[in-house]
């Protein structure tokens, strides 16, 4: 019936600790699957274990896997090490701050392998051509989740290099939408089933982005030769951001070069292959030199991306910080399982109630679903340190009772200190919890209010339920 709403055991006990700031000196502590940024070393993976040297493509920095140090161990120039992505590792190599590795077996996460993705910061994916295994993508997932960059190169869709029916757009749409970790749209962005045959895409105005403005260079144009882009959803993930678009294009599509985060990771796209070919390579392949393309910048902006990726920069697609910050996850009793303790709660919020899951344990905060006017808050101040990047999650389950599918009757607004972060409502109900992921690196040097506020109108219930959340440092 109108304004009923499901059996809720209300919890009477008063919360305690009204108030109480969480400093990060008392909660930096970094667990073991959180890839762990080196002061000066960035480790950075290429995969080369899904065909990406299948026929006339090379994407490799170096023969010599998984160490290219050992085909050269100073190399000064992109041929002193053999692979079409040589200039690429070779730059890096230079500069003294990045460990490059090559991956020539399945990908894992928190394995014994010396390329398993815990022991790296980055992982390189140049134009996958066969799929993931379902391991293989939690893997991945994992990695970004906890903390890695994900660098994701495409190619034009039909570039099917090793004749088994699936080419790099495919694979890479596989991966967000067919993985055990989040499925959702995670990072915000689908890539478009499209060959684009020539152009050189523009970058936008933005003078604070690290991506397009770094310590490599800056940015202004890019290299289509049979390539594709992708289309951008904020409403599923805020900050995705385009950053390079196709001629007559922006906003939501047409992005050629776009950035993202996923939990505490970051994430970047790009559309095509070609920009990265230095047109060197082994024997056999007729490869182009986009690298060096005298129309575009792309060494540039693979540069300054791997080193966003890999936690360098004040700013970019999804924040930065500054390489020297310690990894942390800086949220008191972020699962909720303490019970009424460290988060500040309208009475009755955080429970075990069983009619509303939690999505891990048994507590969660559970804003309204009374049916009836009503406001819940659940909030949490915390410090976070200066010189890092910091990134807000949690997951968020909305169900109602409402069966409009236009008026937003029941709304949850999120903020972080005086910012609006999001606001979600009836509109968005869904079966099970769905990842929520914000940069908030620009509160980096300020004490913050983490706040939920859910309010209910007058009939028919909508619930705003909340586990896992995190505020992850690096």
């Amino acid at each position: 019936m109108l304004g009923s709403r499901r059996s809720r055991r209300r919890l009477t006990t008063a919360l305690a600790g009204l108030g109480l700031f969480v400093t990060g000196a008392a909660l930096q502590v970094t667990t073991t699957a959180t890839p762990a940024h080196a002061a000066t070393t960035h480790r950075v993976l290429f995969d080369d274990g899904h065909a990406e040297e299948a026929g006339n493509a090379d994407w490799i920095i170096s023969t010599s896997k998984p160490d290219p140090l050992s085909q050269d161990s100073s190399p000064s120039s992109e041929t002193d090490w053999t692979g079409a992505l040589s200039s690429w590792g070779v730059a890096l190599q230079k500069t003294g701050s990045y460990s490059l590795k090559t991956a020539t077996s399945a990908l894992t996460y928190g394995g014994s392998s010396t390329t398993d993705l815990s022991n790296f910061d980055t992982l390189v994916l140049p134009e996958p051509n066969t799929l993931f295994t379902t391991a293989e993508k939690t893997a991945i997932m994992t990695f970004v989740q906890n903390g890695g960059g994900l660098f994701m190169i495409s190619d034009h869709t039909g570039a099917d290099r090793n004749s088994d029916g699936e080419d790099a757009v495919e694979i890479l749409n596989d991966l967000m939408t067919n993985n055990s970790v989040d499925s959702t749209d995670p990072f915000g962005f689908s890539i478009d089933t499209l060959d684009i045959s020539s152009g050189y895409p523009a970058a936008i105005s933005d003078s604070t982005n690290t991506v397009l403005n770094g310590a490599f260079g800056t940015v202004t144009k890019s290299l289509i030769a049979d390539g594709t882009t992708a289309t951008l959803k904020p409403a599923d993930n805020a900050n995705v951001k385009g950053l390079v678009y196709r001629s007559g294009y922006s906003g939501n599509t047409g992005a050629f070069f776009a950035t993202s985060t996923f939990g505490s990771g970051r994430v970047a796209f790009w559309g095509d292959s070609s920009p990265i070919d230095d047109g060197t390579g082994q024997s056999g392949n007729t490869l182009y030199d986009g690298w060096n393309d005298t129309g575009a910048t792309n060494a540039a902006l693979a540069l300054n991306a791997t080193a966003w990726l890999a936690g360098d920069g004040s700013s970019g697609g999804g924040g930065g910080g500054d390489g020297t910050c310690t990894a942390a996850q800086l949220l008191g009793n972020p699962g909720f399982e303490s019970g009424n303790t460290t988060w500040t709660a309208t009475s009755g919020v955080i429970t075990s109630s069983s009619s509303e899951a939690a999505r891990t344990g048994s507590y969660k905060a559970w804003l309204d679903g009374y049916g009836s006017a009503h406001t819940d808050t659940l909030s949490q101040s915390v410090t976070i340190p200066s010189g890092c990047s910091a990134t807000l999650s949690f997951y968020l389950h909305i169900d109602t009772a409402e069966t409009t599918t236009s008026t937003a009757y029941d709304k949850l607004t999120v903020t972080a200190g005086s910012t609006t972060l999001a606001t979600y409502s009836n509109l968005n109900a869904a079966s099970g919890y769905v990842l929520k992921s914000f940069d908030v690196s620009s509160l980096a040097g300020t004490t913050a209010t983490i706040n939920f506020s859910g309010v209910e109108g007058s009939t028919l219930q909508t619930s705003f339920v909340i586990d896992d959340t995190a505020l992850n440092v690096s």
